[in-house]
């Protein structure tokens, strides 16, 4: 259900933001005064995309929304950079309605914890190019019913002090070539009401880094503000699934091999990038080895990256990097490598190319 916002609590919503925009200004945390660059080293904020078999779910038995200590913890690592997956279906019940205003404070609120900890954030709509199954493009979710939801996304978190950007979908496949199009409509709503925030684009085939050229080559979004950012996934075992099924040893450089083929993608067409996810099992010293490659590379070309998963709930899972028991796990020890940087923007120095964001 659905619930109109009164006046009062409109003008609530805008002292709240107000109080935000004052508090980051006085903490410096405007981007021109980062001390050391860009924040390139970051990680994925995960629980509310969770439970995708109970769609919308309810809160906090399907799904969870992340705390002040989360983002407290990553913030004493001097990590300011946070990916934050969320369920079309969940903020909106059925296509073309009205946000649901719950769930919109949720999201609301999570930025607003991240601005009190000096972070920016990257809000991800975690889909597969999907809605309840059904694929964009198709006359069950045409093209507009995308564009919608982000139109009105967008309306409501541009100005956010938190805001860096709209990841307007995690991990396209299978979409029989119509990924392109929806991403266009997005792109085109949100630039609607939103001429200035950032827009993140995955590709085809789980964005996966190393088929990228294969898959995604001519995956070239228009933008009015040329303010777009291609994103990429790895992982590191055999069937780039991320599962990590089986017990693997990999060669040191695996991980810098696999998303050297994305990079030099956007070298060619001067566009920048982000690597949205990768992730290794704390078990695994072989890969931990390969992680601390990857960031090295990704570092030298200035290519931002969010580890996959930090947030609620994730248990004894491989890959988490929450700590147990007030104890880092191995892959932050990787992670804090790899914080400071000179780095002034996203990726490479774009040219005057259509698609890339200055």
């Amino acid at each position: 259900m659905t619930y109109p916002i009164n006046g009062f609590s409109k003008h609530l919503h805008a002292l709240r933001t107000l109080a935000l925009v004052m508090l980051v200004a006085l903490s410096g945390f405007a981007a021109a005064q980062q001390p050391s660059g860009i924040p390139l080293a970051g990680v994925n904020m995960a629980g509310a995309e969770f439970g995708y078999q109970k769609l919308p779910g309810k809160f906090g038995t399907d799904y969870f929304y992340p705390e002040k200590r989360h983002f407290a913890y990553y913030r004493d690592k001097n990590i300011r950079l946070i990916r934050f997956p969320f369920r079309w279906e969940r903020v909106q019940h059925s296509l073309g309605a009205r946000l649901d205003h719950q769930e919109i404070r949720r999201l609301k609120k999570a930025l607003d914890l991240a601005a009190m900890h000096e972070q920016r954030v990257i809000v991800d709509m975690h889909n597969y190019a999907r809605y309840h199954g059904e694929l964009i493009g198709t006359p069950a979710v045409p093209y507009e019913a995308f564009a919608d939801v982000w139109r009105k996304l967008a309306s409501e978190l541009k100005g956010h002090p938190a805001l860096y950007g709209y990841d307007i979908m995690n991990e396209p496949h299978s979409t029989q070539g119509l990924w392109p199009g929806a991403a266009q409509a997005a792109v085109d709503a949100i630039r609607k009401v939103d001429p200035h925030t950032l827009i993140f684009i995955e590709g085809d085939r789980w964005a996966n880094a190393w088929h990228w050229p294969r898959v995604n080559g001519n995956l070239h979004i228009q933008d009015p503000a040329n303010r777009l950012v291609y994103e990429a996934h790895v992982y590191f075992d055999k069937d780039f699934s991320g599962r990590y099924a089986e017990p693997e040893e990999v060669d040191p450089m695996l991980g810098v091999e696999r998303v050297r083929p994305f990079v030099e993608w956007l070298k060619q067409h001067g566009y920048k990038g982000f690597i949205g996810e990768y992730g290794v099992p704390d078990d695994a010293p072989s890969m931990l080895q390969a992680m601390d490659n990857l960031l090295a590379y990704l570092n030298e070309q200035c290519i931002p990256s969010a580890y996959w998963a930090a947030g609620p709930n994730w248990g004894s899972y491989r890959l988490a990097i929450e700590p147990r028991k007030n104890l880092d796990r191995p892959q932050m020890h990787v992670l804090q490598k790899h914080i400071a940087n000179d780095c002034q923007e996203i990726g490479p120095t774009p040219d005057t190319e259509a698609g890339g964001a200055p």
